[in-house]
């Protein structure tokens, strides 16, 4: 049973780590988890299980941005009675494995480096006119991350299951939010989501790209201001 005063958890975005919900960590201060999740383990349930464990009650918020919301459908799965919300940024449930490109990715890493690894793969799923402090501040996230934990988290994503079920099945509320220029997924694999979930909503933020925490966190903040006041009652 979903109760108790409500919490926050944040799950971050490839190849960013916690510090991607700097502006968000301010709605709940006292009652907000945002875990750098490649130390967790090498599969998502994992992740999942370890994230779950910094919480307390049982109002959880969880809030995830793509392989972060592909962890979130994980704890709604393993914990459906603690979790009172789930909000989906840039997230597909659906997943189809493609070792060719999980096999590309990797190599990249290993033969380039993270610096070139960032420009090829996820540089480009920003805002085409980001500003330059908004890409700075996500390739120097980036740049502290190890490659070696950026390879974990590339393989967590391609190995992660499909969890349509698990959308069309939780009976809370699911918030999907799109930036209008994400195209992984994007906003029309984005509606779809949000249709397929029993109580789905969907926000299109609009000049944005996919890593909407940081590219446009006052739309954000607006979007779970709202969700945290349905559960504060």
């Amino acid at each position: 049973m979903v109760g108790g005063k409500p919490e926050l958890l944040l799950l971050h975005a490839l190849p960013l780590d916690g510090s991607m919900w700097t502006e968000q960590a301010k709605l709940l201060p006292e009652a907000t988890y945002a875990p750098t999740l490649y130390s967790l383990g090498d599969r998502i349930e994992a992740w999942a299980n370890e994230a779950l464990k910094l919480t307390a009650g049982n109002r959880i918020i969880v809030v995830g941005c793509s392989v972060g919301g592909s962890c979130a459908l994980e704890i709604a799965t393993i914990a459906p009675n603690r979790v009172a919300a789930l909000v989906l940024i840039g997230t597909k449930a659906n997943h189809r494995p493609d070792p060719a490109f999980h096999a590309s990715a990797l190599e990249t890493l290993r033969k380039e480096g993270l610096e070139t690894a960032w420009q090829h793969l996820w540089e480009p799923l920003l805002f085409k006119a980001a500003s330059p402090r908004v890409v700075n501040e996500a390739k120097c996230i980036t740049l502290r991350q190890s490659p070696e934990d950026v390879a974990r988290g590339v393989t967590v994503f391609h190995t992660r299951p499909s969890r349509d079920q698990a959308l069309s099945a939780f009976p809370r509320p699911v918030i999907v939010v799109s930036g209008s220029d994400d195209v992984a997924p994007g906003p029309e694999t984005s509606a779809k989501q949000a249709d397929l979930a029993p109580s789905g909503r969907l926000h299109i933020v609009p000049e944005c790209g996919h890593y909407v925490p940081l590219e446009r966190p006052n739309a954000l903040n607006a979007i779970l201001r709202n969700v945290i006041a349905e559960h504060q009652s």
